[in-house]
């Protein structure tokens, strides 16, 4: 795991200073504090802040071909590289080193774009082509890594993270209003927007090639879900759901340094951990997250499961101020706003991870998406059913049953049947599915300062032929490309664990296990309302049934409690303040004044209330580091480990 930048030339040759590539590098040291290399050349510059973890004595990076006429630096990991290698070396291709860094050049050489296919990891890669005098950008498939790019007057600048960007003379942070707007109404900007004004973020499963002054992006892969043919049997489906996720976790164990666990209490991290103790009979060490704060605490369950598999566990204990004081550095590290705190614990959880030395964690993102776990997919088939007969009292009420809580808020239930009959009758629409969540979050809008041109649908290209998919797969589709990959795998995924040099690594994202699951008939991932069908008989097999029968409960963590009691820091005090809000000019300052005076006086917000507040904390802290220029002070210093390959005339 590594952290990446780029300068590249769009029309004349000239040199890409050392310094700026430095000064790049040591904004994003904490992706990759083990060493730093940079390749130079009249038309472009690259560099790798590298977190060493396959390959610790040769894998440094930059890293030429045979004749080095092509120069790669890569973020990530290819987790089949053992398996390509062979193949490349009876091609005629010479290795130098045992990285999985180098099997990208020679895969490349192979098949040029056509190499992203045969690759199973999570990437980014930047590979310069000297003969060519072309870049080649990409990315995997579901954006576990990320890239950022931008036009700085005549060169293309790219970096892992926007801070990376914006040590660029030319560049500067400019919060764009409508993704600010998205971001209150999808948790996050929707690619290739990034928050920041002419940023983008190169959107997962696509590639960018520069050549002779022009860019070109491409897709080449993105997630389908579309059910086989009717006539397999279940047990089948269970075989091979198997034997995909034991090979999926055991090649995301190859490291050279040791690997240990996320574990949750839940059916998703539980599996995993357990196909780890399974087939390997070395020591495991386990890592979870504990609430003061019942109302989010799973540390029971942890402890269980911990103690059923025989690891070693590790917890991290979260209080209220504990979120605030680290909350922050979290959104220097997120770079954008965000609408919960749950990032935050994880932040915390990956420090207490590197406290223990270790680099790499398994963990357990994907199988809600990709197996049908989340209760908006339990919704819209509820919500569907009630639709063919709007006026049912016994259809509604399907509903209690989903959210038995909800009975506090008053006898009859209204609020939820009111809450949930909201276009009820829109099912055409081909985003039914999650038109409730984005309603419901953008009733934040009020406490924006202007009118954007604000919009209830993410502009998205749907696949041919998405009208005709289930509709439980039209809303696992919507799921992944406008909330995992967007949000759960970059705010609370990727920049939690980097922001302290932790690679999480995920074995239902796996591309053959997502693939498996966009062919899982929809009874067989959730029956009438029952989640994740095949993957918790598969869990049968190896959990406690406490574990694998357990209700689903949704990851979260304190919001307003967290900034307000019993007092609120210095910094969200001076932030939140009406001058504070005039000054960057995102918020209606009496609207927003009027909220944390609720929040201070201890009273109870709703859940909006509750994602408005965050949200705008957040987006202050962003103009604070990035539009006001305080990130460039949080820089680190460069790791001494140096590797300098200069094309321009010196080689170092």
């Amino acid at each position: 795991m590594c952290g990446i930048v780029g300068v590249a030339n769009l029309r004349e040759p000239k040199p890409i200073p050392e310094e700026l590539l430095s000064d790049m590098l040591g904004a994003i040291r904490h992706r990759g504090p083990d060493g730093f290399g940079i390749y130079r050349h009249d038309w472009i510059g690259l560099g790798n802040a590298r977190l060493s973890i396959i390959d610790l004595s040769s894998g440094d990076q930059p890293i030429g071909n045979e004749d080095d006429s092509l120069w790669v630096v890569f973020n990530g990991e290819i987790f089949n590289y053992l398996e390509l290698r062979p193949e490349l070396e009876r091609l005629g291709h010479r290795f130098h080193t045992h990285s999985d860094t180098e099997v990208i050049l020679h895969m490349y050489e192979e098949l040029g774009p056509g190499c992203l296919n045969r690759f199973n990891g999570q990437f980014a890669i930047a590979l310069w082509d000297e003969r060519q005098r072309s870049l080649f950008l990409a990315r995997d498939r579901v954006g576990v890594r990320p890239v950022f790019y931008t036009l700085a007057g005549d060169q293309l600048v790219f970096a892992s993270e926007v801070k990376a960007i914006l040590q660029h003379p030319a560049v500067r942070g400019e919060i764009d209003r409508q993704a600010l707007t998205e971001t209150f109404t999808f948790w996050s900007p929707q690619p290739p927007h990034s928050i920041f004004k002419n940023i983008f973020e190169l959107p997962p499963g696509h590639y960018l090639l520069l050549k002779n002054g022009q860019i070109q992006i491409r897709p080449y892969w993105q997630p389908a879900f579309v059910p086989d043919e009717p006539g397999r049997s279940s047990e089948s489906y269970l075989e091979e759901l198997e034997s995909l996720l034991i090979d999926s976790t055991q090649i995301r164990l190859r490291a050279d340094v040791p690997v240990g666990a996320y574990l949750s209490g839940g059916l998703d991290s539980s599996l995993t951990t357990a196909l780890i103790r399974s087939y390997n009979s070395n020591r495991l060490d386990t890592f979870s997250i504990s609430f003061t704060d019942p109302r989010f605490d799973e540390s029971a369950f942890q402890g269980q499961m911990a103690e059923e598999l025989g690891t070693d566990h590790h917890e991290v204990h979260c209080d209220y101020r504990d979120i605030a004081q680290a909350f922050p550095d979290v959104v220097w590290h997120t770079e954008t706003p965000i609408l919960r705190t749950a990032p935050t614990p994880m932040y915390l959880l990956s420090r207490l991870v590197r406290q223990h030395n270790f680099k790499v964690v398994l963990t357990g993102e994907g199988a809600d998406e990709f197996m049908a776990g989340y209760d908006i997919f339990k919704e819209m088939k509820i919500r569907r059913f009630w639709a063919e007969n709007p006026d049912s009292k016994l259809r509604s009420r399907l509903l209690f049953r989903l959210y038995p809580d909800i009975q506090r808020m008053g006898a009859s239930g209204a609020f939820l049947v009111g809450f949930f009959k909201r276009g009820l009758l829109d099912t055409t629409s081909p985003f039914y599915s999650h038109q409730i969540r984005w309603t419901n979050t953008a009733r934040t809008w009020r406490f924006l300062a202007d009118d954007a041109a604000n919009k209830l649908e993410p502009d998205l290209a749907l696949p041919e032929g998405f009208s005709n998919w289930p509709v439980l797969s039209q809303a696992q589709y919507l799921e992944v490309v406008t909330f995992l990959s967007p949000y759960l795998l970059s705010s609370q995924g990727d920049r939690m664990g980097m922001g302290h040099s932790v690679e999480g690594r995920y074995p239902f994202l796996d591309y053959r296990v997502m693939e498996f699951g966009g062919r899982l008939p929809p009874d067989l991932k959730m029956p009438v309302l029952t989640e994740k069908w095949l993957l918790k008989r598969l869990g049968q097999k190896y959990l406690p049934e406490r574990i694998w029968q357990r209700v689903k409960r949704p990851y979260r963590a304190p919001i307003h409690r967290s900034f307000f009691d019993p007092q609120p820091l210095d910094y969200v005090t001076e932030l939140l303040s009406e001058d504070a809000l005039r000054a960057t000019g995102y918020f209606e300052p009496s609207a927003v004044v009027k909220l944390a005076q609720k929040a201070a006086g201890g009273g109870e917000l709703s859940e909006v209330e509750d994602m408005a507040l965050v949200g705008i904390l957040s987006t202050q802290l962003v103009d604070h580091w990035f539009v006001r220029g305080a990130s460039r002070q949080h820089r680190s210093v460069l790791p001494e480990t140096r590797l300098v390959v200069d094309r321009t005339g010196i080689l170092q």
